[in-house]
């Protein structure tokens, strides 16, 4: 996809904010309505990287120096915000996460409400690596507290609350600082803020294996590490605002035989191993004790009372296995996890994940007390699992998300209902593929241009990756840290380019043989950029809100977003297997329709298997040049059967045949992938009027920041890619269709080739505009080319509305979906979706899974085209037809395209008295109007902006044809003198004036009003009205006009360069005289003066005069 003009998208932008011209507005804003896109399946997900293209995040380093160290796998997690899922909050869709790497722990602090300044920090403590579990973050009424554990130390961190920060939950700012923003301040080493542990050696065998840490009910920091002894060590910090000295006690078994197992030597014991070395730690507050629950080497469960010091429940977790249970028991646990759940209406719930080969399993248990405090575990299911790395798991109320690397070292996740699951089927979620490893070099393509279109795409490379390739490639440590996306690009381009010219020996080169150079280096270049990718897209923790439900994948390099996948597109990503699964679909009414979109599903899927890349490529290459998708599917379609070696479409015929009703299933496929809606005003709400205030300065932040911005046109975009694929097969399959036809016969077969492919055919070209323009970056515009695209739309009137305040986002650059979404379509959508919604109060809370689905189909629904995209609409879209082009002739004089542009402007007029954003433009819908004709009230627009920009050649061409259209029609000619003589007269189009045949009175009426009323010496009608008396052969007229003109000149401008123009004025009003007729060549003076009248006959008895009349004689 070319870059679009700068001029265009923002000018677009501004266009749209008065009045959006293209029918999914229709003057208002689109409804979500189940059934339609809305209508999502609970059973899939699908990930969006939330990777933004701006350089490297800049993380504060802040260093402690502390002792020795030992090796532990990276980690990460994340904190949400109490309050995070409601609106009125200063903590709204507010989160941290962070990341461990060796002795490193980095936080990072983001919002989908606004943008945070100082959110990263860097806190390194060399030889003291973090613990598994190392890290919590707790808040209270006015601190955010961050609890770290190392081998050797633990740590606290006292933060302000944003609540602290900013006193008022109304929140109006476009930017607002983290809470990391002083954490500079802090002196970590003082004692409230760290603590060296004195049983730490700094050793593998005597570091801790696990930890966990919280804070009391008083406020104190508590950390549980556990020792390579078997105990659990528990060090308190006091709470720090208040004096104190730290404490520490160890939690272990008591029994003779624990005593004993733990003097015997484990030689003799005949294990490596200590059985009860606690390999996964969590824990539970009570009002008045703590629980801390240990998952042992010895497959064990225990549960220890802080209070009591005494562990007070032991259970084997073999024996929820169903075999193979002494296999296991014979070694030691290493990779179990253990998580915990807690709400006030089910209690506390614990899974734990026992890791055994090819037969591992999820437990999730409830805890139940009984009198005398003795306490049990009731279990509520055992859910199995084929995967074999799991990376991390969270439990919520009803489901278990978890997620892994497969055996190619690929992330999967799933999720599924442990109470409600009958089948034992995990739900999926659709995880960004990796990018692909080898780039298709056309043979007529440029490889320098088609893989940086590739590295550079929204989609595929983080900056880090990039940059850190770029280091490699080089072989040098330049930091790349402060380089914009654009200078990134260029260093990449220059660096790889150098490299070749360096490989170089030859000073000759054949076109051929330099193109495969290029696709060597630039091909290498690219296994860097996918290795490094690969790296920072490992898997490391999953992330639910508690709040809102949301749910990330926290990886080393950035963090995904997994959204909810709606049923069309859930349908076609999801597996054979899972397909066989489906019953029912909410796409369908009934049993038997479900069946047959099945069906019509799997046969779509089949279709994409067996399409050759060189096909597909050409379906696509057939959209990017408005070609009719219609034939080239049918060409498509012959290519498959002259090549189906595998017989594939005979399989597809042969699954069409069971679709009992193929017309109902593809209507109800197609309806599911239209996306026009219409819309509706709702006025509910009637409330206090300072609450809904309130209320809609709060929705204006609702998902503006820039990671909001990324993540939700990024979702988009897949969106886009996948309902094109889904078209462009089923454009395919109802081809095949129209040649078996065994079950589609008579009206059915007629309403496939008249309705059902047409719509098919527009929605798959719908889909591709979108999917280009959610590809395709921008650039800055510069700031003289931006004001003076302000002052052309403010010559259409288009300026009466307030101006916007951009919210310049940090992505660099933005694609036109993310420019339209942020300056444009967001505040409309949370708009929309206040208006339908019951909003009480600050009680709102923000469900991620439902807004994020209402924000992308109404986002859908709105994004129709801009500048390039327009083209792309042309063909194929018949709804204000006039509008569209009238916009996009205004981006082709943004772009220095001015005859495409009058082309467009031509196009339009046809359409000003139908479509109302044409009447709106031109005024014609204010009543004062009426009585002008709409399109000559559109032309004068036309001109003025033609004019504006100086364009004088499209402004004749455009008059000569608007006043052309009246030709026949006196009363019409006189409106468009009116409407036309300012730009006719400024421009002195004396052509244009004799267009006016039926109404010449008023055009040398208007004409010469004007030149009696303007300084002589700026503007000069009086040659204007002189040239058209000529070209009418009224010459004794013509000499009036200059013998006027004269006279005026004498006494007003009495300057040599007067006195010698007043000359020539004379001497062509006397050349005018000599050509009429004796008995009328003379004129009436318009003032007395007997010496102009003597002068006018010594100038005719003169020889000179004479010669220089013949001279000047057509002058």
């Amino acid at each position: 996809a070319k870059p679009l003009s700068n001029v265009c998208l923002y000018q677009i932008c501004r266009v749209t904010e008065f009045y959006c011209p293209f029918k999914c507005l229709k003057g208002g804003s689109p409804n979500v309505q189940r059934g339609k896109m809305a209508g999502v399946l609970e059973r899939s997900y699908i990930e969006i990287c939330g990777f933004e293209r701006e350089s490297v995040l800049r993380f504060r380093q802040i260093t402690l120096n502390l002792g020795n160290a030992v090796l532990y796998a990276d980690s990460a997690g994340g904190f949400s915000y109490e309050d995070s899922g409601k609106l009125l909050s200063v903590t709204s869709n507010r989160f941290i996460h962070w990341s461990t790497s060796g002795d490193t722990v980095q936080f990072v602090e983001q919002s989908l409400d606004t943008n945070l300044l100082n959110n990263a920090v860097r806190l390194r403590i060399p030889n003291c690596l973090l613990l598994p579990g190392g890290v919590c973050i707790q808040e209270t009424l006015n601190n955010i507290i961050i609890l770290i554990v190392t081998s050797q130390s633990v740590h606290r961190l006292v933060l302000p609350h944003p609540t602290r920060m900013y006193r008022s939950d109304l929140v109006t700012e476009l930017q607002m600082q983290s809470i990391f923003t002083d954490i500079g301040k802090l002196n970590l080493n003082e004692p409230a803020h760290s603590y060296v542990l004195p049983f730490a050696q700094g050793t593998q065998t005597t570091a801790p294996s696990t930890s966990a840490a919280w804070i009391s009910h008083e406020g104190e920091a508590l950390f549980a590490l556990a020792s390579p002894s078997g105990a659990i060590t528990v060090v308190t910090l006091p709470a720090h605002d208040q004096d104190g000295t730290v404490s520490i006690l160890e939690l272990k078994q008591s029994s003779m035989m624990q005593r004993l197992a733990g003097w015997m030597p484990t030689a003799i014991r005949g294990d490596q191993s200590i059985p009860d070395l606690a390999i996964s730690l969590a824990v539970h507050q009570l009002e008045d004790d703590t629980f801390i629950f240990a998952l042992c080497q010895d497959h064990k469960l225990r549960m220890w009372s802080l209070k009591h010091q005494m562990c007070l429940l032991v259970t084997d977790m073999l024996e929820y296995m169903p075999a193979g249970r002494g296999e296991v028991k014979a070694s030691p646990a290493l990779a179990h996890k253990l998580r915990l759940f807690f709400s006030s209406s089910i209690g506390l719930c614990l899974a734990i994940y026992l890791a055994v080969p090819k037969r591992s399993q999820f437990c999730v248990l409830q805890l139940v007390a009984s009198e005398n405090n003795r306490y049990s575990l009731d279990h509520i299911s055992t859910l199995f699992t084929t995967q074999e790395t799991l990376v991390d798991f969270v439990l919520t109320a009803t489901d278990i998300w978890a997620v892994w690397l497969d055996n190619d070292n690929q992330t999967v996740v799933k999720y599924i209902s442990f109470e409600h699951n009958t089948t034992g089927m995990w739900n999926q979620v659709f995880v960004q593929p990796s990018p692909e490893e080898e780039v298709h070099v056309g043979e007529d393509q440029d490889p320098r241009e088609i893989y940086l279109d590739v590295l550079f795409s929204p989609l595929r490379f983080t900056a880090s990756a990039i940059i850190k390739a770029l280091q490699i490639y080089k072989r040098d440590t330049e930091r790349y840290s402060d380089l914009s996306w654009e200078e990134l690009k260029k260093r990449v381009t220059v660096t790889v380019e150098n490299e070749l010219q360096g490989s170089v020996t030859e000073y000759e080169f054949c076109q051929e043989d330099y193109r495969l150079l290029q696709v060597e280096f630039w091909s290498k270049f690219y296994a860097c950029c996918l290795q490094y990718q690969d790296v920072l897209s490992t898997p490391l923790a999953l992330h639910i809100s508690p709040a809102t439900a949301m749910v990330c994948v926290l990886k080393k390099g950035f963090v995904s977003f997994l959204l909810p996948c709606f049923a069309i597109d859930h349908l076609y990503l999801s597996s054979d297997d899972y397909l066989i699964s489906e019953e029912e679909t909410p796409i369908a009414e009934d049993s038997e329709m479900s069946r047959d979109v099945l069906q019509l599903v799997q046969c779509l899927r089949m279709v994409n298997e067996s399409l050759p890349e060189d096909m597909a490529y050409e379906m696509e290459k057939a959209l990017e040049d408005l070609l009719s998708p219609e034939k080239v599917s049918e060409k498509v379609l012959e290519g498959l059967l002259a090549s189906d070696n595998g017989n594939v479409i005979q399989d597809i015929t042969n699954k069409l045949q069971d679709i009992n009703n193929p017309i109902v299933a593809i209507n109800m496929l197609l309806r599911e992938l239209d996306l026009e809606t219409d819309a509706e005003t709702d006025s509910r709400h009637t409330g206090n009027n300072w609450q809904l205030l309130f209320m809609r300065i709060s929705l204006s932040q609702l998902y503006g920041s820039s990671v909001a911005a990324s993540l939700i046109c990024q979702a988009v975009c897949q969106i886009a890619m996948t309902r094109t694929l889904i078209c462009r097969d089923l454009l395919i399959l109802q081809q095949l269709y129209l040649r078996i036809g065994d079950n589609v016969r008579g009206s059915q077969l007629l309403q496939l080739q008249q309705d059902l492919i047409s719509r098919c055919s527009n929605l798959l070209c719908t889909y591709h505009l979108l999917k280009q323009m959610s590809l395709t970056l921008s650039s800055s515009v510069p700031l003289d080319i931006l004001n003076a695209d302000l002052q052309h739309l403010s010559v259409l009137e288009l300026s009466d509305s307030t101006t916007p305040t951009s919210r310049r986002s940090v992505l660099n650059p933005q694609t036109v979906v993310e420019l339209f979404y942020q300056n444009v379509a967001r505040k409309a959508i949370m708009s929309q979706i206040f208006s339908q919604q019951d909003v009480e109060g600050n009680q709102t809370m923000l469900h991620w899974s439902q807004m994020i689905s209402s924000v992308l189909t109404l986002l859908c629904q709105f994004l129709y085209p801009l500048d390039e995209y327009v083209r792309l609409v042309g063909p194929w879209c018949q709804v204000n037809v006039g509008s569209y082009r009238f916009v996009l002739g205004h981006c082709y004089l943004a772009s220095g395209e001015g005859q495409k542009a009058l082309q467009c402007f031509q196009e339009a007029a046809a359409e000003v008295d139908k479509e109302e954003f044409l009447m709106k433009l031109t005024g014609s819908v204010e009543e004062a109007a009426t009585t002008t004709a709409p399109r000559l009230l559109y032309y004068n627009k036309v001109l003025r902006l033609l004019e504006d920009i100086g364009l004088p050649e499209l402004v004749i061409h455009l008059a000569t044809l608007a006043i052309s259209e009246a030709a026949n029609d006196e009363r019409i000619q006189v409106i468009a003198l009116f409407v036309f003589a300012p730009c006719i007269i400024t421009f002195s189009y004396t052509s244009l004036l004799c267009c006016f045949v039926l109404c010449v009175l008023q055009v040398v009426s208007i004409i010469e009003s004007r030149a009696r009323a303007v300084d002589l010496m700026t503007h000069n009608y009086y040659e204007l009205l002189y040239a058209f008396h000529i070209n009418r052969h009224n010459y004794r007229k013509a000499g009036t006009v200059m013998f006027e003109y004269g006279m005026r000149l004498g006494r007003e401008v009495r300057t040599l360069r007067g006195l010698q123009k007043q000359v020539n004025c004379y001497l062509a009003a006397l050349s005018c005289l000599r050509l009429v007729h004796p008995d009328y060549a003379w004129i009436v003076q318009p003032s007395s003066g007997a010496a102009v009248i003597k002068c006018l006959k010594q100038l005719l008895s003169s020889d000179v005069a004479s010669y220089k009349m013949r001279q000047k004689i057509y002058w």
